[in-house]
C-alpha cells in the first residue's frame, strides 16, 4: 500500500476522514505481524489469510497515512458458536475487529463494519452478526447498539491458541450475539 492509494487524513473532529478499507493480501500479513504481533507460535493475521485464501471469510484492513490501522474478518459461514448456529445458522459474523488503540473511537470501527455490511449484501445476505462481551467491552458494545446491531443470543466465545513455548491455551469468554438487519443496500 503506498500514500497515493490511500484518501485519509485526519478531520478537525478527531475521526480518520474516509479510511481506505481493503481485502488482505498476501504481502500485508508481514506488515500486520510487524506492527500487531499475536505473541502466538501461529500469526492470527496468517491464520485469518488462510481462511480468506480457503474461501470461508474476507479479511478487511483499514489504512490510513499508509499503514494498517484496523482490521476485522467476515465469516461467511458464520459464528461457530453452537449456541449461535443453533439460533442463527450460517448468518455471516464479523469477528476479531481491532483498531490501532490510539486511534479508538474515530470511525475506523464503523468504517470497517460498514464495508463489512456491503459485502454481505452484494453477497445476498439478508443479516451479518458480530460477539460482544458487553460488560469487559462496553465501548465496543455502545458502538454496535449505535450502529444498529441488537443482541439475540447469550453464548461462550470459546478460542485457543498455541504460545511460542507450543503450550496450548483454551479460552471461554461469556459474550453476546448480536444481529444487524441488512434491508438490500449497501451500508
Amino acid at each position: 500500500m503506498n500514500e497515493s492509494d490511500t484518501r485519509q487524513g485526519e478531520d478537525g473532529d478527531g475521526t480518520v476522514a474516509r479510511p481506505r478499507i481493503a481485502v488482505c493480501r498476501a504481502e500485508d500479513v508481514a506488515l500486520l505481524d510487524a506492527r500487531s504481533p499475536s505473541g502466538r507460535a501461529t500469526s492470527f493475521h496468517a491464520r485469518r489469510f488462510a481462511r480468506q485464501c480457503a474461501g470461508g471469510s474476507t479479511y478487511l484492513l483499514a489504512w490510513a497515512d499508509g499503514a494498517p490501522v484496523g482490521n476485522g474478518e467476515v465469516r461467511w459461514g458464520g459464528c461457530a458458536a453452537p449456541e449461535v448456529r443453533e439460533a442463527l445458522g450460517e448468518c455471516p459474523e464479523v469477528n476479531g475487529l481491532d483498531v490501532v488503540a490510539e486511534l479508538r473511537g474515530r470511525g475506523i470501527g464503523t468504517a470497517l463494519i460498514r464495508h463489512a455490511e456491503a459485502l454481505a449484501v452484494r453477497r445476498g445476505a439478508a443479516r451479518i452478526g458480530l460477539g460482544v462481551d458487553e460488560t469487559g467491552n462496553p465501548r465496543a458494545a455502545r458502538l454496535y447498539a449505535r450502529l444498529g446491531y441488537r443482541p439475540v443470543v447469550p453464548y461462550l466465545d470459546r478460542w485457543s491458541y498455541v504460545d511460542h513455548d507450543g503450550t496450548e491455551h483454551r479460552q471461554a469468554d461469556p459474550a453476546v450475539f448480536l444481529v444487524r438487519e441488512l434491508d438490500g443496500r449497501a451500508a
